[in-house]
């Protein structure tokens, strides 16, 4: 007769690890996200048309950081409120009368790999051991 046997003392540990990586990225996520969103705040304002009747649209570009206990957010764009904030869209895509500036979309995609490769790196010290994740 055949017989196996399999230590999973090592599937264990990752499991433990992988359960507590939430709780410990909290921080290092929220700073990933925050610099993300920043950047492309910034690239956006520069990039947005704010001449003419449209001067005081680049200033009302911001963004806002939402958490919850296994996610962190950014969204970027015109706050609701700001000086005219409502061209948002018109700017972007423009209409009928009106051909589009895009700012926004241009400035997500330039930081998407760098945020990707932060992602990763953060990653990385959770999985090969270099971030401390607590008691388990």
């Amino acid at each position: 007769m055949a017989r196996a046997e399999f230590d999973m003392s090592e599937l264990e540990q990752w499991s433990d690890v992988v359960a507590r990586a939430p709780v410990a990225t909290r921080l290092q996520a929220r700073a990933v996200v925050s610099r993300g969103s920043l950047q492309i705040k910034n690239d956006a304002r520069r990039r947005a048309p704010g001449g003419g009747a449209a001067k005081h649209y680049p200033a009302s570009i911001n963004y806002d950081i939402t958490e919850t206990p296994v996610m962190v957010e950014g969204e970027i764009g015109p706050a609701e409120g700001r000086r005219q904030w409502g061209l948002g869209n018109l700017l972007e895509y423009g209409s009928e009368n009106n051909p589009p500036h895009p700012h926004l979309e241009p400035s997500l995609d330039a930081e998407a790999p760098k945020f990707i490769a932060a992602c990763e790196a953060l990653a990385g010290e959770v999985f090969d051991g270099g971030l401390r994740l607590g008691p388990g």
